[in-house]
């Protein structure tokens, strides 16, 4: 058994470098796979269904949807196409510029209006294992929280566009294969600094456990702040589109803080351990950074319409 491990270890030290190559872009595509083939990955995880069939995007948010494509200026809005979500917001995935192009799934609660919330009353949620009464005093400013304008409704749309249009998706996907390749180098500066690569098994491989949890640390890290960062440039790719576009994020933003707000009084100990009390997400690891804060996202978008720069 120990001469099997010393002659992989030998042949590993040897094909070092195509290995990690090997590696770097086989989790590289892995990542990436999802948003390469978003039909036939992300739209059936998303696909909002009735009654065993699915449902078909109302021809208003079809006309919603393109015309926040004609305001982002989207030059070959057949890169982009919509299906109707479950879910509260819009959500997408894709790479436009590839063949398969790039989907946004949107809600259903997009077709409500104050004076018509259908789209919402009429779905039901559980919390804490009990049906929410629309016409309590939670279930009604739930059911305020989820009621967007149309400006806000285009923002939303438009911040999925902004996202995906960047190629964020290939950013995020990046990150894996830079610190699987940082975890190498990790391993080989340990080995040269205390002069291991001579040493005992034990001691070299005490080097790549120790290398191995840096590269760990630093793929939390920065996957975090790349999202952060990827989500606070579509924010203002989407507010930059107009004033209306900018005012309507604030309104989407102010929503969602109301939503989480509500949902934490609801849901009890486990809406504490979930929403601040602000309706920010708290971490949900201690090697996470703060998720990004929607009253940051907010403020962010808040500045851009003080300074004139929408």
């Amino acid at each position: 058994m120990a001469s099997r491990f010393l002659r992989f270890s030998v042949l590993l030290q040897k094909y070092r470098t195509p290995v990690l190559i090997a590696s770097c872009g086989g989790v590289f595509t892995a990542n990436l796979f999802y948003h390469v083939f978003p039909d036939a990955s992300f739209r059936p995880l998303y696909q909002a269904w009735y009654k065993g069939a699915p449902v078909t995007l109302s021809k208003k948010l079809e006309n919603v949807f393109l015309q926040v494509m004609k305001d982002y200026g989207i030059s070959s809005p057949k890169n982009f196409s919509a299906f109707a979500s479950f879910g509260f917001h819009p959500v997408g995935a894709g790479v436009p510029w590839l063949p398969a192009g790039a989907e946004i799934g949107i809600p259903a609660n997009f077709n409500s209006t104050v004076d018509n919330t259908s789209g919402i009353t009429d779905r039901n949620i559980f919390i804490n294992g009990k049906t929410l009464d629309w016409s309590s005093d939670d279930g009604s400013a739930l059911r305020e929280a989820l009621v967007f304008s149309l400006d806000a409704q285009k923002f939303a749309i438009a911040r999925e566009v902004a996202r995906l249009q960047s190629g964020g998706p290939v950013l995020s996907a990046a990150v894996a294969p830079l610190c699987l390749g940082g975890a190498w180098v990790y391993s080989v500066v340990l080995k040269q600094m205390f002069g291991l690569h001579g040493g005992p098994l034990l001691f070299r491989g005490a080097a790549n456990v120790v290398a191995l949890g840096l590269g760990a640390a630093s793929y939390f890290l920065t996957s975090d702040a790349v999202n952060q960062w990827l989500d606070f440039s579509s924010d203002k790719h989407a507010a930059q589109v107009s004033r209306d576009y900018a005012k309507g994020g604030v309104e989407f933003y102010d929503k969602i803080l109301s939503r989480n707000r509500t949902l934490r009084s609801l849901m009890g100990q486990k809406g504490e351990d979930i929403y601040a009390p602000s309706g920010n997400l708290f971490p949900t690891h201690l090697l996470r950074l703060k998720h990004t804060p929607y009253t940051s996202r907010r403020e962010g978008i808040l500045t851009l319409l003080k300074k004139d720069k929408v």
